[in-house]
């Protein structure tokens, strides 16, 4: 690696972020299973298999829309700033972001998924309408003249 790498540098914190989001919303996710008396396997192996063909995916976009746009000059990448490795035109770092969103975006979605701790979307509570008190309810103060009943 080259002394002034600093397009690797700069993907070093994105990517440590994103690696502990991932970790603590696995552990999330094992305790809300548990919680819920779910097994955990099976989920952990289905979010796996998803998580590999994402990053199959959008790696693969990656590499071939970068190199278009660096090869059609739209993006420069200054040479003392890389690493010196390269897929086709893009510098190997230019990849880092890519792999930060692959486990990122999933873990965020399980951090702030609230609907597993209020009700299964399999069984959809229906809230109570709100009630009004009446006129003859305990606490409930005398309607005026004029006034608007509830």
């Amino acid at each position: 690696m080259n002394a002034h790498a600093a397009y690797a540098l700069l993907a070093v914190p994105f990517l440590a972020v994103a690696v502990v989001v991932a970790v603590l919303a696995g552990v999330v996710a094992a305790r809300r299973a548990r919680a819920a008396g779910r097994p955990t396997g099976p989920g952990r192996r289905v979010a796996l298999v998803g998580g590999v063909i994402t990053a199959v995916v959008l790696l693969g976009m990656t590499i071939v829309f970068d190199n278009v746009i660096v090869t059609l000059r739209v993006v420069a990448y200054d040479p003392s700033l890389i690493s010196g490795a390269k897929i086709g035109a893009i510098p190997i770092e230019d990849l880092a972001y890519s792999i930060g969103a692959v486990l990122l975006l999933p873990a965020l979605w399980v951090l702030l998924d609230r609907s597993s701790s209020t009700a299964s979307p399999a069984h959809p509570t229906r809230s109570a309408p709100p009630e009004h008190p009446s006129r003859d309810a305990p606490g409930a103060r005398p309607s005026v003249e004029g006034e608007p009943t509830p």
